[in-house]
């Protein structure tokens, strides 16, 4: 089994929304939420310590999202915003719980923030042997932090202490912020987001596109200088009857393909087959579809080095809303033999479940916190 890095998960966001303990497995959290809200909120789970030991995820990216007051849902989506001090606030409280889900739990998570953090978890996920390790042998699974929308930013003068405790990617947008356009709600760049991308190239930050509208995509890809990635996008053009601004068009692609960039590709129904509702068949959707979003993204760049895998799992969705093959994370593992039929070699899907991903981090990664 090749190990795999999620370039997406919610885990804060779920954590302090419906209080889900990841250290558990997703059957434990499925069944303490059984006469509960929480699935016709969000779904069941996906997500457990035991599910990424079963799937050899050695690497998440775990979210800081809050979303504005205009997108709240009911009163139990609590973590919404009205001003940047308030997102910034929330954001501020997740970080801490990833701090402390690491540090009441060292043996199953450890943050990733440098790149010897990186070589620690990942050499002890490379000496796996090719059976399940034993639980006392288990390695712990690698939290990298990504800010989802950067409205908890005031002032691009605050990006420097995120820097320091912890964050190492920033996506500008989830719907439309103060600093481009996003998901529904279109629009370019704005200057406050040139001055964002200036400060966040000055320090480093990784770049993500994800949901950010096309055209202030187009701008960020011909102004920034740093690292640019789309953590949790699908392709456009196999979505024909989409027409939102949410899949990313072959413009984007290409450029980010030229960027030496990475896209990880979600799972999720609706972002696989155009018309998908949550209470619809989900045997109709399959992980083929997923594959075909891989085998595109690799045909447009001749080779296996742009594509990764971005579930978004418990983003707002859970299990009635994958594939019909994915009862949890560990069922990603099923693509290498999806992949195989379809000609790719094991490097190939290596670099798929993961290697893309640790590329990027490798060259990234600061050497000091």
């Amino acid at each position: 089994m090749m190990f795999i890095i999620d370039s997406h998960e919610d885990l804060a966001w779920n954590m302090a929304t419906f209080g889900r303990d990841y250290t558990l497995a997703a059957a434990q959290t499925r069944a303490r939420e059984h006469d509960t809200e929480t699935p016709a909120r969000n779904g069941d789970t996906l997500l457990g310590w035991p599910d990424y030991q079963r799937g050899r995820v050695a690497i998440v990216f775990g979210t800081l999202f809050a979303a504005p007051k205009r997108a709240q849902e009911g009163e139990w989506d609590w973590l919404c915003y009205l001003t940047s001090d308030q997102a910034h606030t929330i954001y501020s409280a997740q970080l801490d719980s990833y701090h402390r889900l690491c540090d009441d739990h060292p043996d199953k998570f450890r943050l990733i923030r440098t790149i010897g953090d990186l070589g620690k978890v990942l050499d002890q996920w490379d000496s796996l042997p090719n059976e399940h390790p034993h639980p006392a042998e288990a390695p712990p699974v690698g939290l990298v932090v990504l800010m989802e929308g950067a409205e908890g930013v005031r002032d691009p003068s605050e990006l420097e202490d995120w820097r320091r405790r912890g964050v190492r990617l920033i996506g500008p947008a989830w719907r439309g912020t103060r600093f481009c356009g996003g998901t529904r709600e279109p629009g370019p760049l704005t200057p406050e987001g040139y001055a964002l991308l200036e400060g966040m190239a000055d320090i480093g930050f990784t770049l993500d596109l994800s949901h950010m509208d096309v055209k202030a995509a187009l701008q960020s890809l011909d102004f920034y200088p740093g690292d640019i990635v789309a953590t949790h996008a699908n392709a456009a053009a196999l979505l024909k009857d989409d027409e939102s601004n949410r899949p990313l068009p072959d413009t984007v692609i290409r450029r980010l393909i030229e960027r030496d960039g990475v896209i990880g590709v979600i799972p999720f129904n609706s972002f696989l087959m155009p018309g998908w509702k949550r209470g619809d068949d989900r045997r109709a959707v399959t992980l083929r579809h997923l594959v075909a979003h891989i085998d595109y993204i690799c045909q447009m760049a001749g080779d296996a080095r742009h594509v990764g895998i971005g579930t978004d799992f418990d983003g707002g969705f859970g299990l009635q809303s994958v594939p019909a093959e994915i009862d949890t994370i560990a069922d990603i593992q099923k693509l290498a033999l999806l992949l195989a039929e379809k000609g790719y070699s094991d490097p190939d899907i290596a670099a798929i479940l993961g290697g893309n991903w640790r590329s990027l981090l490798e060259r990234t990664l600061p050497e000091v916190p």
